[in-house]
Parts: structure tokens; C-alpha cells; sequence
């Protein structure tokens, strides 16, 4: 018989997982959609309808072209909690608790940098310049806004708004605009440094293939071959 002082691991409550924020690409998700439409469309019209090996060869470029599809437009996705980073690649599935994590860089692709040196690509946050730019306009307008309404003239008095304060100058209180990865971007980095050095956020850095994607692949680029050299 076990006391109060003492409970069996049956008897003590169980500690839910933290819930992870999962971050993908919205433009990705719809790309692939609409990609893996037309080759269904396209595919499924040969596979169907078509005369002698052209059926084969649909089947071939259909078993070679979906998972592909899949891999770089809906399987990308990054997962974050309070323990680790899980980024789901293409071909790949690494996770990085963030004791093991160097730090998040952003330059023409963002990457996790592990403190063992090694580079991680995270796919489903792709950087966008022409987002960047967006934002840095929307900032040099907003400076330059604020700027005009402090240095009216003589007959420039305060411009009161519908519930009051000054209308002239922009408010920028909710701080300078930013593209959304590097917000995300933003937000993974504050995840790091609130838990790069709790106990909960040690570990090795686990890399797993992912096999559902790599052996169909495989198997269609086989048949492909196959059906081209006997063709």
C-alpha cells in the first residue's frame, strides 16, 4: 500500500505536453494544392484514356511527381514549445531542443544554427524580400508622418482624432512594421531565450528521414528509368 507521501508513477498525475505553435507557409499550402490538382487532373486524364505505354508512363511521372509535391509545398512545418524546435523539412524531420540551439538567423533563408556548428534550413518559414521592402516603406512613411506632425508651422496646431489625442501624428506604438517570417522569426528567438537554459530544454539533436516521402520518390524515378531504356 502506497501513502500519500509515497504515490506509485501509476497514482501521480500526469504533466500535459506543452502545445507547440506550428508555423507554415499559407502561399506554400495553396501552391501545392493547386499543383498536386493539375497533376491529378493531367495524370489521372493519360492514366485513364491514353493508348499503350502511355498509361505506364503517367503512372510513372504521377508516383515520382506527388510526393515531390507534397515534400517542398504541404509537408514543410516548424513546431515550437517551451522544450524544443521540431522543423519538418522536405526529406527530413530534425529536432532541436533549444539547449542544443545556437542561435535562429535570418538573411536570404532563415536557418537554425545548432552549437555544434551544423546549419538547418527551416522550409516552412521562407524569407520574402518583396515583404521586407513592404515593411521597411511602411516605416520610412510612418517616420516620415511623425516627423511632419511635430515640426508644423506657426498655423499647424494639434489635430484632435475622433477619441481625442493628436491626429497629425501616427501612432507607432505597436512598434516598427516588420515582414511576418521575421515577426515569426521574432517570436522563435524570444522561445529561446526564455527556455535555452531551463533543464526541460536539454537534449541531442535527433534527425529522422522521412521515408514515406524518399521510397515513393524512389519507386516512381525506378519505373521512369525503366520504361524510358525499354521504351
Amino acid at each position: 500500500m502506497t501513502t500519500p507521501d509515497h504515490q506509485s508513477p501509476a497514482s501521480r498525475p500526469v504533466v500535459p505536453a506543452a502545445r507547440d505553435r506550428i508555423y507554415r507557409s499559407p502561399m506554400g499550402l495553396v501552391g501545392g494544392v493547386l499543383v498536386l490538382a493539375l497533376v491529378v487532373w493531367l495524370g489521372g486524364d493519360a492514366l485513364f484514356r491514353g493508348d499503350g505505354r502511355v498509361p505506364w508512363l503517367a503512372l510513372a511521372v504521377m508516383i515520382l511527381a506527388v510526393p515531390l509535391v507534397i515534400a517542398f509545398t504541404l509537408r514543410p512545418a516548424v513546431f515550437a514549445n517551451q522544450e524544443r524546435l521540431r522543423v519538418r523539412n522536405p526529406f527530413r524531420v530534425i529536432v532541436l531542443p533549444w539547449g542544443e540551439l545556437a542561435t535562429l538567423r535570418s538573411g536570404y533563408s532563415n536557418e537554425a544554427l545548432a552549437t555544434s556548428g551544423t546549419k538547418f534550413q527551416l522550409w516552412a518559414i521562407p524569407v520574402s524580400l518583396r515583404a521586407r521592402k513592404r515593411a521597411a516603406n511602411k516605416r520610412a512613411k510612418a517616420a516620415a508622418q511623425a516627423a511632419r506632425g511635430g515640426s508644423g508651422g506657426p498655423f499647424a496646431g494639434p489635430r484632435f482624432g475622433m477619441f481625442g489625442g493628436d491626429a497629425s501624428v501616427p501612432d507607432v506604438s505597436a512598434g516598427p512594421a516588420r515582414a511576418e517570417t521575421d515577426k515569426i522569426m521574432d517570436d522563435l528567438r524570444d522561445l529561446h531565450e526564455r527556455h535555452g537554459e531551463a533543464d526541460h530544454a536539454q537534449g541531442e539533436i535527433t534527425t529522422r528521414w522521412a521515408y514515406e516521402i524518399l521510397i515513393p520518390v524512389l519507386a516512381g524515378a525506378v519505373l521512369l528509368a525503366v520504361l524510358l531504356i525499354t521504351g
